[in-house]
């Protein structure tokens, strides 16, 4: 049941190009009969390893923009702890109507960014398609060197900041936020976000991950390590099928699908949980 859980993990992730991921927590409550924070554990470790091998294409490339990767990894990576303890300081049934109010929000803006830029949706975390790079807002000088001005270091830092807290609360990646804050910062193409956010919910992912790891410990309640390998092996090999398949069917109707379904989803998991 994991190992399908994580492959349709993957594949949303690969298809979606953002908010993929937070498909991960209903699927664990639902069918993996798990509590709300033991899901947000397993799901930031299985995100953090499907996103790491979605990231090994665009690594060496010149896709990826140090500068504000670094910024917004370290960043949310050093708040991710901090979004895991307070996520444990809430009650479950608390933290999963916040986790719907999210859900919420990423659906709609995956809705509305479905008929707004329909052509966005072309472009997934599996994409192999061209690019060129284009010329940035605020983030190039004169002599096309990077130039960290403070405006642009604060954006990404607040950002990071924001990604890494409710990746520590919630289990998701970030990449709905991510992709919009790169593109309101700088005119980059659609492929170096998706690149970039990649990176950043890998780091950031991790970081969550291993607080959930040591808060697990201390509480006495040690994770069961072979459901992480079962959930990680099907991330990895639903991002490998998505990987294959992106270019035939990743399009706007295909993510106005996923968000309806998203919606639907999240509200079973709470009704399951308030059942209970």
């Amino acid at each position: 049941m994991f190992l399908l859980i994580g492959v349709l993990i993957g594949l949303v992730l690969g298809l979606t190009g953002a908010g993929g991921s937070v498909f991960a927590v209903p699927l664990l409550i639902l069918l993996g009969g798990m509590s709300v924070n033991g899901a947000v554990g397993l799901s930031l470790g299985a995100v953090a390893i499907s996103a790491l091998y979605g990231s090994f294409r665009s690594w060496h490339s010149d896709l990826v923009l140090w500068p504000p990767t670094i910024i917004l990894a370290v960043t949310g990576a050093l708040v991710a702890p901090l979004g895991k303890w307070l996520g444990n300081q809430l009650p479950d049934t608390l933290l999963l109507v916040s986790f719907n109010v999210l859900t919420l929000i990423i659906a709609v803006r995956m809705w509305r960014d479905a008929q707004r830029n329909p052509e966005h949706a072309n472009v997934v975390r599996a994409s192999k398609a061209e690019h060129r790079r284009p010329e940035m807002l605020c983030m190039l000088s004169p002599t096309g060197q990077f130039e960290l001005k403070p405006r642009c270091i604060s954006g990404l830092a607040i950002g990071g900041a924001l990604v890494g807290l409710l990746s520590g609360v919630f289990g998701v990646g970030g990449g709905f936020l991510i992709i919009p804050l790169l593109l309101f910062l700088s005119r980059i193409s659609m492929v170096q976000a998706v690149s970039i956010s990649l990176l950043i919910i890998t780091l950031i992912s991790s970081s969550g991950f291993i607080s959930h790891w040591l808060f697990s410990e201390q509480a006495g309640t040690p994770m069961d390590w072979s459901l992480l390998g079962w959930l990680a092996l099907g991330g990895v090999g639903g991002m490998v099928v998505g990987q294959q398949i992106s270019h035939h069917i990743a399009n706007a109707r295909l993510q106005q699908v996923f968000a309806v379904g998203l919606v639907v989803l999240a509200l079973v998991a709470l009704a399951s949980t308030l059942i209970r």
